[in-house]
C-alpha cells in the first residue's frame, strides 16, 4: 500500500474529500456539456419553444432565445471556473494527504483560487443582470428566481484564500529555512 493510500485510510475525511472533489468536478463537466448541448437545441427548436413560452407569456420577444443562450454560454464559463477551484483544492487536499501541504505550490494554487472565486464573483452579475431581463419580459406571468451578483460571502472566501495563500508562503518558507539550518 503506498504512503498516499495509507494517509487517506488514516483519516477519513480525506477520502470524503477527495471523493466529494472528484464527485463536483464531474457535475462541473457534465454542466459544461448540458450547456453547450442546449445552446444549439434552443435555437433549432426555436419555433416550438416560441409556441409553447406565447401560451405563458403574451409580451414574449424574440431576443429571448439569445438572452438564454447568453446565460448557457456565461453558465459553462462558470462551471468551468468552479472546475478549476475544485482541481486546484483537490491537489491541495493530495499535498495534505502526502503529508506535506506546506509546499510553494500550494500557496500558488490557493493564490489561483482566490482570483478565480472572484471571476465566479464577476460571472454572477451578468447572470442576475440577464434573468432580471427575462423576469421583465415576463413580468404578471412566469417568474424566474434569478441569483448572481456580487456575494459578500464569495467576497470574503476570495479573502480567506488569499490570506491562506499567504500562511502557506510564509510556511513553506519557514520550512525551507529549517531545512537548510539541519
Amino acid at each position: 500500500m503506498t504512503s498516499t493510500m495509507q494517509s487517506i485510510t488514516r483519516d477519513p475525511l480525506l477520502a470524503i474529500a477527495k471523493g466529494l472533489l472528484w464527485f463536483l468536478m464531474a457535475s462541473m463537466v457534465i454542466g459544461i456539456a448540458a450547456c453547450l448541448v442546449a445552446i444549439p437545441l434552443l435555437l433549432l427548436f426555436q419555433s416550438d419553444i416560441s409556441a409553447e413560452m406565447a401560451k405563458e407569456m403574451p409580451l414574449f420577444l424574440p431576443q429571448f432565445y439569445w438572452v438564454v443562450s447568453a446565460i448557457l454560454v456565461v453558465a459553462a464559463v462558470l462551471c468551468g471556473v468552479l472546475f478549476r477551484i475544485f482541481q486546484l483544492l483537490k491537489r491541495i487536499v493530495g499535498t495534505v494527504a502526502d503529508g506535506d501541504p506546506f509546499v510553494p505550490d500550494n500557496a500558488a494554487r490557493l493564490t489561483q483560487m482566490a482570483w478565480l472565486s472572484l471571476v465566479v464573483q464577476l460571472l454572477g452579475l451578468p447572470l442576475s443582470g440577464l434573468g432580471a431581463w427575462i423576469n421583465h419580459i415576463g413580468e404578471g406571468h412566469t417568474r424566474i428566481e434569478t441569483m448572481g451578483g456580487i456575494s459578500g460571502n464569495g467576497l470574503l472566501l476570495m479573502l480567506i484564500l488569499f490570506i491562506l495563500a499567504r500562511v502557506f508562503r510564509k510556511g513553506a518558507e519557514m520550512r525551507a529555512e529549517l531545512e537548510g539550518t539541519v
